[in-house]
C-alpha cells in the first residue's frame, strides 16, 4: 500500500466518524491500539521461536554430520580391538622361540611364516590408522600407558617407563588400549 492509498483511507474513516460522540471514538481507538500492540508482541514472540528453532535445526545437522564422520572414522574400533588379541599371540609366538632355533632349518620356514604374518597385520594396522604407542624410555603419560607395577631402578628416573608388558594402540586420534607398562621407582 502507497502513501495516497493510506491518506485515501484515512479521509475515508475520518469522514465516517463525522458526527461520531468522540467519548465512543477513544475507547475503540484504545482497544484497537491495545489489540494490534497484542499482535506485534506475538509476532515478535513468534519470530523468536522461528529463530530458536532454526538454531536448534542447524546444531542437529551438525551434530548429525559430526556422529556420522566419527562413525565412519571409528566403524572398525571393536574389530581393531578384537585383533589386537592377534597381534599379541603372534608377538607371544615369536618371542617363545628361542634365538638360536631362529636358523634353525626345521623351524625356519614357521619363523619366517609368523614373522610375514606380523609385518602383514601391521601393514593393515596401519592402512586403517591403528598404531603402536610408544613407551619404553617415557614418562608415564596416564592418557596413554597403565602403570601395573613398579620396579626399583637405580638408571631411570622415577616415574618413567622401563617395561612394556602389553603393547597399547591408538585409532586415528582415540586410544584403543592402553599401553600395560611397568615404571621406575626410585631404586633402594
Amino acid at each position: 500500500m502507497n502513501d495516497t492509498d493510506s491518506r485515501q483511507q484515512d479521509a475515508d474513516v475520518a469522514r465516517e466518524l463525522e458526527g461520531v460522540p468522540e467519548e465512543l471514538i477513544e475507547p475503540e481507538t484504545d482497544k484497537l491500539g491495545e489489540a494490534l500492540d497484542r499482535l506485534r508482541d506475538d509476532l515478535e514472540a513468534a519470530r523468536q521461536e522461528a529463530l530458536y528453532a532454526k538454531a536448534e535445526t542447524q546444531n542437529v545437522r551438525r551434530r548429525l554430520e559430526k556422529d556420522i564422520a566419527d562413525a565412519r572414522t571409528y566403524a572398525a574400533t571393536g574389530f581393531a580391538r578384537d585383533m589386537l588379541s592377534v597381534s599379541d599371540n603372534l608377538s607371544r609366538a615369536l618371542e617363545a622361540i628361542p634365538p638360536e632355533l631362529h636358523d634353525d632349518e626345521r623351524l625356519k620356514a614357521l619363523v619366517t611364516g609368523i614373522e610375514a604374518t606380523r609385518r602383514e597385520l601391521d601393514k593393515v594396522f596401519g592402512l586403517h590408522g591403528i598404531a603402536r604407542i610408544a613407551a619404553v624410555g617415557l614418562p608415564l603419560d596416564p592418557h596413554q600407558h597403565q602403570a601395573m607395577l613398579e620396579i626399583p631402578h637405580a638408571e631411570h628416573e622415577p616415574g618413567m617407563i622401563v617395561q612394556e608388558l602389553q603393547a597399547g594402540y591408538t585409532i586415528k586420534d582415540r586410544l584403543l588400549r592402553p599401553a600395560m607398562v611397568a615404571v621406575a621407582k626410585k631404586g633402594e
